[in-house]
């Protein structure tokens, strides 16, 4: 496989004011009864110094939360309470940090470790020089002014009517995005794989790998669980750019608690990231067929809508073809994905980028991933995991526009 290797500016800077999580437990609780589920969809809500890692959705349905050292037995006798028992997943959750990237990172740009923005800006910017069929773009601005900075990779002008957007990094902690994002994009133009090379030369593709550049980099320098915007509200900061876009904003699933990481925003499209990018969208709405977006975690593939639970549109022939690209995920290391209604699997909310795609253009092939794993290191998946994550998600990608090459 040829690789681009960019050398890396070494200008990670350690800020002592950065979060640590010394002794914050990630405990995973599982309602059994309506009223449970109700309390714990309270406590996320009202509590916000507790971090839902996953939302209370319905009886049975796993939810992670983040417990600070301080409120441990505030949360013991919340579950006392309400009947409930849990299970500590990551007992110690700067543990996870402090192991998640390799000892020594390496000087050129590759898929052992998770880099900077400055880095992935880079190595962008070295593939559209040494490809052709590269080009460089900037989608949009972030609220402190940094661009949105994309890839697109076209074969042939004949693919123009062809076009898919893959999102990336729209929810800063989750690093596997962006990794991800990027390895594909290397595979797209390297792959000598004669199916990978068949998809990668039928349409024509934008990757934005880093769709919320603040949130992302303030990640890496000063909290390492930090999901939303930079945006400033008063003393907090920030809202989640996955339910800041406009259609059916603000109808379920968001908080009007600008501490709140799922912040919808004051208004829809409020966030300057957001705002700008949908222009961008619109702009290529006419010829665009295809949208991804990688999250992570729960080894979900999911299809619109988030804003109901109901199946809607060409829902039946997104569940088909995603069970396939499920079966080809599988195939490769065995790990399994559940593929699904965004809604109906992950709890109802609005204001998702892929429901506003869905919902205000009509695009037809759409799916969210939530890549690994399963909980046992979450959003702090180690690095060593890139590559099989790459792999197994290029298997699955592939065969989904494989599979809907014909129908398009």
């Amino acid at each position: 496989m040829k690789l681009i290797l960019v050398a890396l500016g070494l200008c990670s800077v350690v800020l002592s004011s950065k979060v640590r999580f010394d002794d914050f437990k990630v405990h995973r609780v599982t309602p059994t009864t309506a009223s449970q589920v109700e309390a714990l969809r309270e406590l996320e809500e009202n509590q916000i110094a507790y971090n839902f890692w996953s939302s209370a959705v319905d009886v049975h349905h796993p939810v992670d939360i983040m417990v600070p050292p301080h409120l441990i037995y505030d949360f013991q006798d919340f579950l006392d309470f309400q009947q409930l028992t849990s299970e500590v997943f990551i007992d110690n959750v700067q543990d996870r940090i402090d192991n998640e990237k390799p000892s020594v990172q390496s000087r050129v740009f590759g898929w052992n470790d998770y880099y900077r923005l400055s880095d992935i800006y880079d190595w962008m910017r070295t593939i559209a020089t040494a490809y052709e069929v590269a080009t460089l773009v900037v989608g949009g601005t972030s609220y402190q002014d940094r661009p949105i900075m994309g890839l697109r990779i076209s074969y042939s002008a004949i693919n123009i009517n062809r076009t898919v957007f893959v999102e990336g990094g729209i929810h800063a902690h989750e690093w596997i995005s962006p990794a991800v994002s990027t390895f594909i994009i290397q595979q797209l133009l390297t792959s000598s794989d004669p199916v990978v090379r068949r998809v990668a030369q039928s349409y024509d593709w934008y990757f934005f790998p880093v769709f919320n550049p603040d949130g992302y980099e303030y990640s890496h320098t000063t909290n390492r669980m930090w999901r939303k915007t930079r945006t400033p509200y008063g003393s907090c900061y920030g809202a989640d750019p996955n339910r800041n876009w406009g259609y059916r904003w603000n109808t379920g699933g968001g908080s009007t608690n600008p501490c709140s990481d799922t912040f919808s925003g004051p208004n829809p499209f409020s966030e300057r990231s957001v705002s700008t990018m949908s222009q961008f969208l619109t702009g290529i709405s006419s010829r665009l067929v295809g949208y991804i977006s990688f999250h992570s975690y729960s080894q979900l593939l999911l299809y619109p809508y988030g804003y109901t639970s109901a199946n809607r549109d060409n829902w039946g022939e997104l569940l088909e073809v995603g069970e396939k690209a499920a079966t080809a995920l599988a195939s490769r290391f065995g790990t399994r994905f559940n593929v699904g209604n965004i809604g109906a699997t992950l709890g109802v909310f609005a204001g998702g980028s892929i429901d506003w795609v869905k919902g205000t253009y009509g695009t037809r092939v759409t799916y969210t991933y939530k890549l690994r794993d399963l909980g046992r290191y979450g959003f702090i998946l180690p690095a060593d995991h890139i590559v099989p994550t790459g792999l197994e998600t290029l298997d699955s990608f592939v065969t989904i526009f494989d599979e809907f090459g014909a129908k398009l």
